[in-house]
């Protein structure tokens, strides 16, 4: 060859490997909630790929919102498989491949978002991330979203108040305690629910605070049982990324990762209870009754709990009741 020609083959290659180095990372984060509409979730996962972005340390995340990209069931697989890298999503949803995740979507386990910060720290949290951990996924950012109950003629405050209704739940958990305290349960699709409480075919539901808003329910609904101190109704949703995609990270986007995950973090905890004061204030607006349950009255339901949806997950999970003992364990 040429010396010209080689001068010029040696250029080409250096370019290739300086474009190479040079070249950004990019992520696809995939979730099932609606993009750019103001969900707190979809905005969790922009504002990390956002502060990615503003790092300047040569990684993007390209968000695929709306089951754009993964079904909402599917999407832990797709992590796995490498189809995606990040996800954010209800972690009960990933309980076909981890059963204990069960327990992030269990009554009575999660008081109010003070508590849940303190369950964030607590050795039965420690365990969930282990668990995920084990499954070749690590945890960037913890999110707690509250629910509430509510009754179409009555207010929903101890168990006696549903013996002989007709309730819809928003999971299993739920609708096997519901069924422990003499209610009927009627599965139907959340979008289905204004449409059962105007008709009769439910007297009475739960759900998170932001569909209890966004279906407008306080026109079908008189009384609702609010989070406030002693909710029974969380669910934990996580951002989530594979270890596969966090092993192609140097130091300095791992830094800028966790820093950005931190700042999600933060603004989900502050949103999330603004969005059961939205739901309160939507309600109140609309004449509902507004309720909150006391201590005791939370108790009950845990005891109705602890006969039904603890036990089953205890008997069909390896490890469940120890699981569950350790999150009913931080006061």
């Amino acid at each position: 060859m040429k010396p010209v020609l080689k001068k010029l083959a040696a250029l080409a290659v250096f370019a290739g490997v300086a474009a190479t180095a040079h070249a950004d990372i990019v992520l696809k984060a995939s979730h099932q909630f609606p993009g750019g509409k103001g969900d707190v979730r979809d905005e969790m996962m922009q504002i990390i790929a956002r502060e990615v972005e503003a790092a300047n340390v040569g990684m993007t995340i390209k968000v695929f919102p709306g089951s754009s990209l993964v079904k909402p069931k599917e999407q832990w697989k797709a992590m796995l498989s490498g189809q995606i890298d990040m996800t954010s999503l209800p972690l009960d949803y990933a309980s076909g491949f981890h059963p204990e995740f069960g327990a992030t979507l269990m009554p009575g386990l999660v008081k109010s978002h003070a508590h849940a910060r303190k369950i964030n720290a607590s050795p039965f949290m420690n365990e969930i991330r282990s668990i995920i951990n084990k499954g070749g996924v690590d945890v960037l950012a913890d999110a707690w979203l509250a629910g509430a109950f509510g009754g179409k003629d009555v207010c929903i405050l101890e168990p006696k108040d549903v013996n002989g209704l007709k309730i819809r739940s928003a999971g299993a958990t739920f609708a096997e305690m519901w069924a422990g305290a003499g209610a009927s349960i009627v599965s139907i699709p959340s979008s289905e629910v204004y449409s059962a409480l105007q008709q009769g075919v439910a007297q009475g539901t739960d759900t998170s605070a932001g569909s209890f808003v966004s279906f407008r329910l306080y026109e079908q609904l008189k009384c609702l049982t609010a989070p406030g101190d002693q909710g029974l109704w969380f669910m934990y949703e996580p951002v989530l990324i594979s270890q596969k995609a966090m092993a192609k990270l140097n130091d300095a986007q791992k830094a800028a990762l966790k820093a950005a995950s931190k700042k999600a973090e933060d603004y989900f905890a502050a949103e999330s209870k603004k969005l059961d004061d939205k739901m309160v204030e939507a309600y109140t607006k609309a004449g509902v009754k507004v309720v909150y349950m006391t201590e005791a009255q939370a108790d009950m339901w845990r005891e109705v709990a602890g006969k039904t949806s603890y036990k089953t997950f205890a008997e069909q999970v390896p490890g469940g009741k120890a699981l569950i003992d350790k999150a009913l364990a931080v006061k």
